[in-house]
């Protein structure tokens, strides 16, 4: 998915002539603090929400933050990861995007990143998932493919995160079965640490319930 592709065509855009009252009142309708500045089909940046509240006059015009707007955008053309990855750096509410002349495409909502990065990320499809967490030149995907596939299972998403201050490598697999508890035994067989796993555990419900059938009998 193309950053073009996402551009929604709800959300607000200011001109250099709009007035600071009329851009806090976009702000606050569509629940943003932050809007694009467009100057005859060019983009001229992004202004903020704490920008506007300093504003000593609500009739003064945009056009006066001008030189000073953040300028961050992401290409038409380019990896949706890449509108991810600056709405996260610089915690923004909607991503400009722009073509290779700065003429402005439109923007990108928040909600809709988190939506199509759930799609990638296999959030809304069902099954199982397990956390391995392991330094990064034992991360083998082969490997790891082959003892999934061993119970009669498949990886629908696979995802790693490396942690600089931990210097581990975390790997997220989404797994389309729930019941993945001769997964995991696997896993830990073969001596991976496996740091979480969530799904419907009738070997964890084996255990309580022979546990609890133990405990009756010492107390008879």
């Amino acid at each position: 998915m193309l950053n073009k592709e996402l551009i929604s065509s709800s959300l607000p855009v200011l001109s250099v002539t709009d007035t600071v009252f009329h851009a806090q009142q976009l702000m606050s309708d569509y629940h943003l603090m932050h809007l694009p500045v467009v100057k005859e089909d060019k983009y001229v940046g992004l202004i903020t929400e704490e920008e506007l509240l300093n504003a000593t006059n609500d009739t003064a015009t945009i056009e006066q933050f001008e030189a000073h707007l953040s300028k961050v955008t992401a290409k038409a053309a380019s990896h949706f990861l890449e509108a991810v990855q600056i709405c996260n750096e610089y915690g923004l509410s909607l991503v400009p995007v722009v073509d290779k002349e700065n003429e402005w495409i439109g923007a990108i909502s928040v909600q809709d990143l988190l939506k199509y990065l759930g799609y990638m990320n296999g959030a809304d499809e069902p099954g199982a998932i397990i956390v391995l967490e392991m330094p990064r030149t034992n991360f083998s995907f082969s490997e790891i493919s082959k003892l999934v596939e061993t119970n009669d299972a498949h990886i629908t998403q696979l995802n790693t995160h490396y942690n600089n201050t931990e210097q581990v490598m975390h790997v997220t697999l989404k797994i389309n079965k729930f019941e993945i508890s001769d997964i995991v035994a696997t896993f830990q067989r073969y001596e991976y640490n496996v740091k979480y796993y969530f799904g419907e555990e009738l070997y964890e419900n084996e255990l309580r319930s022979n546990y609890d059938h133990l405990m009756n009998y010492l107390n008879m």
